[in-house]
């Protein structure tokens, strides 16, 4: 069973940067698209950026030009660069991860979320 674990969230000023990190293990065979999506207070689960296999990145307009996604496939792990945080970005980040485990069979499996919370 393929499991996520995932870490970096926190407390931070407005302006301030964190980093994500997300970690897939199992009986893994390969990953296709890894993505971290957010759900803040009263709203609902926002698709923040996804990677594919290739490398091939995309993102939501709220955090373009502000959020990084990057992944290290020998390690499994997908990766999210938060910069220029501002209070609205403030929200549980979770990571979604799609793939191939031993059997050939598909999975896609949710981390634990991790909270961001960004001062003003």
């Amino acid at each position: 069973q393929v499991q996520l674990v995932e870490s970096g969230g926190g407390l931070v000023q407005a302006g301030g940067s964190l980093r994500l990190n997300c970690a897939a293990s199992g009986n893994i065979l390969s990953i296709s698209t890894m993505a971290w999506y957010r759900r803040a207070p009263g709203k609902q689960r926002e698709l923040v950026a996804t990677i594919d296999s290739a490398g091939n990145t995309n993102y939501a307009d709220s955090v373009k030009g502000r959020f990084t996604i990057s992944r290290d496939n020998p390690k499994n792990s997908v990766y999210l660069q938060m910069n220029s945080l501002k209070p609205e970005d403030t929200a549980v980040y979770y990571c979604n991860v799609g793939g191939v485990e031993t059997g050939y069979r598909s999975f896609g499996v949710r981390g634990q979320g991790t909270q961001v919370t960004v001062s003003s």
